[in-house]
């Protein structure tokens, strides 16, 4: 028993069989696809994608005892071609001496470069090997296309505070891998506490209860109390996983809350990311990005505010700066909302691209030489500000070929209500 002690709880606690498995109830129920494979032996090669915490590893070797078959893992931090060929090779030895199937994990296997993901396809073509692989990162980035074609992928949730609480209980009773041997209790309220703190993540979350019961167990006392859970919970992050997929995921729902005039969602996935320790000055650059994107001239106040927000922060530093960086969000989310100029800039940037290098029409063109002159530049401008309303009726800006395109079309919110009516204005000069 005390070799056993002497392993992380986290190792202790890794769940013996499906029975003891908690969490991601949405593929391993009865008549799930996951299921049905483990339990009949019908093995498939397979990603699992989802946070730290959640399972992915025990499951792989879940997998491999319900199917007997050999299991054999490598990391793909500390790994590389010649690590795989060993691998492959102990495949082909145990399939010819011992006639069983070999699963090989993969850990992290999005930290493996493109022609290391190759060296398993052909393995996992002919038969030799099953391939499992686990990643935090989204498969459709950083896996290749052919490793994804010949792999299901399954989405693992992080835990939730039901599972956190069932594996709190299983951990304080078992008293041979877990800590029953402390006979220490825990009240409903510092469990939900610490399943909280632990944000999905059963590592953690082991982790947090080990220190806990051993700061309960040195003060002679058989209960976590609000103390203790005080001092092993105070200062622990959310799951922020910068510029991973989480990290786009949070940005994305900032930036959607602020499109969908919702001040208090804004707040809160800002405060995400803030509680991460995402970097400010990214959090600023979106925030102007969104004041052009989707509000424009709507509300023009929104972009000048988004910059003065982005300046007081880099004065300010954090906390005080944070403050800024909030005032210009709300304002964001309840100014009046168009993407006008967003839409003109890209069609106006396709037409450049396409269109080839037209040339500025002669009217257009300056003429500060005598030749230049000489060969009409210039001829013809008309000067707006000696036309009627400061408007040259009828005039043209344009190539030939593109003469009375339109890309801004202002919408009928805040201040581009006027602009609207003042471009309507202008276009009925132009027809007179």
């Amino acid at each position: 028993m005390f070799d056993e002690l002497t392993k992380p709880l986290a190792d202790r606690m890794r769940p013996q069989s499906l029975h003891e498995y908690v969490g991601q109830q949405h593929i391993l129920m009865p008549g799930k696809p996951l299921y049905e494979a483990v339990v009949s032996g019908h093995l498939h090669s397979m990603i699992f994608w989802g946070p730290p915490g959640t399972g992915k590893t025990t499951l792989v070797r879940l997998i491999s005892l319900h199917s007997d078959a050999e299991f054999i893992p490598i990391s793909a931090v500390l790994s590389g071609v010649k690590e795989i060929r060993a691998a492959v090779s102990a495949a082909k030895k145990i399939q010819l001496e011992q006639h069983k199937r070999t699963v090989l994990f993969v850990d992290e296997v999005h930290r493996f470069n493109k022609s290391q993901q190759d060296a398993f396809l052909p393995h996992v073509e002919d038969g030799t090997l099953y391939f499992i692989g686990a990643t935090t990162e989204n498969p459709s980035f950083a896996l290749n296309n052919a490793l994804l074609s010949r792999a299901r992928i399954y989405v693992l949730n992080p835990l939730t505070p039901n599972d956190l609480r069932t594996v709190i209980d299983n951990t304080l009773q078992d008293a041979t891998r877990g800590l029953g041997h402390f006979k220490i209790n825990i009240t409903d309220t510092i469990k939900q506490q610490f399943a909280e703190a632990a944000d999905g993540d059963a590592r953690k979350l082991l982790n947090l209860l080990e220190i806990a019961v051993e700061l309960t167990n040195a003060q002679n006392l058989d209960t976590i109390n609000e103390s203790c859970a005080k001092e092993v919970l105070s200062g622990g992050l959310r799951r922020f996983d910068n510029q991973g997929e989480e990290f786009y995921n949070q940005i994305s729902a900032l930036h959607k809350s602020v499109r969908g005039s919702s001040p208090d969602a804004a707040l809160y996935w800002l405060c995400r990311m803030m509680d991460g320790g995402c970097d400010l000055a990214y959090l600023a650059r979106r925030i102007v990005r969104m004041a052009s994107e989707d509000i424009g001239n709507a509300d023009p106040r929104a972009l000048q505010i988004a910059i003065n927000a982005w300046e007081a922060q880099e004065r300010l530093g954090s906390p005080e700066g944070e403050l800024s960086l909030a005032q210009a969000v709300v304002y964001l989310a309840c100014a009046p909302k168009s993407n006008a100029v967003y839409n003109a800039y890209k069609a106006a940037k396709l037409d450049a691209q396409r269109s080839g290098s037209l040339g500025v029409p002669v009217h257009l063109r300056n003429a500060p030489t005598k030749l230049m002159r000489d060969l009409d530049y210039g001829k013809h401008y008309r000067y707006p500000h000696d036309e009627p309303e400061a408007y040259a009726a009828g005039e043209t800006y344009f190539p030939d070929t593109l003469e009375g395109t339109r890309y801004y079309q202002p919408v009928d919110r805040g201040l581009e209500i006027k602009i609207k009516e003042k471009l309507k204005h202008l276009d009925e000069l132009d027809q007179n």
